[in-house]
């Protein structure tokens, strides 16, 4: 008789913590992290729980007061998506004009020759209108930037004028 009562205290025991282990797997993420911890440069560790964290981001670092053993996130570089569409320009003298680059590498504006190409270099929109001059869309910092090439000059000359450019309506169809 005690032998049967220390094994079904046993097999008491056994369920009960096969219980409590079911609870905690299912209350925990199934990639079993359920906080972040930041360490701090002084070496103290802050904990934060995931489910308190709605997102992360990171702010640029320059390079040059970046610790060695940093992480750094990828620079995100604009593919021809990023350029499709209907942007606003500076004209130079103060006044605005639009471009609008469509997915087929059509080109259109509504100042001087209405028509050109464009194409994507080294993350620049490059617009060749059929005048002979020739625009790109530059992302400079948190912004793009139109520059104006007049005919005859290349995009790595001196533009003749730089100004704002701001997407209105991308993607066109």
């Amino acid at each position: 008789m005690r032998n049967q009562l220390a094994v079904m205290a046993l097999v008491g025991v056994l369920v009960a913590g096969a219980h409590g282990a079911a609870k905690k797997a299912a209350a925990t993420p199934l990639d079993g992290q359920s906080s972040i911890v930041i360490v701090f440069k002084d070496g103290h560790k802050q904990s934060f729980s995931m489910l308190d964290i709605a997102r992360i981001e990171f702010e640029a670092v320059p390079a040059s007061t970046a610790p060695a053993n940093a992480l750094s996130a990828p620079a995100v570089t604009p593919g021809r998506d990023h350029f499709l569409g209907k942007w606003e320009v500076g004209e130079g003298d103060g006044g605005h004009f639009f471009i609008t680059l469509n997915a087929n590498g059509e080109a259109e504006k509504t100042l001087g020759a209405h028509h050109g190409t464009w194409v994507v270099v080294d993350q620049e929109a490059r617009i060749s209108w059929d005048d002979g001059w020739h625009d790109a869309i530059r992302k400079v910092g948190t912004k793009h930037e139109k520059f104006a090439y007049e005919p005859g000059k290349s995009f790595s000359d001196t533009p003749a004028n730089v100004t704002n450019a701001r997407m209105t309506s991308p993607k066109p169809l």
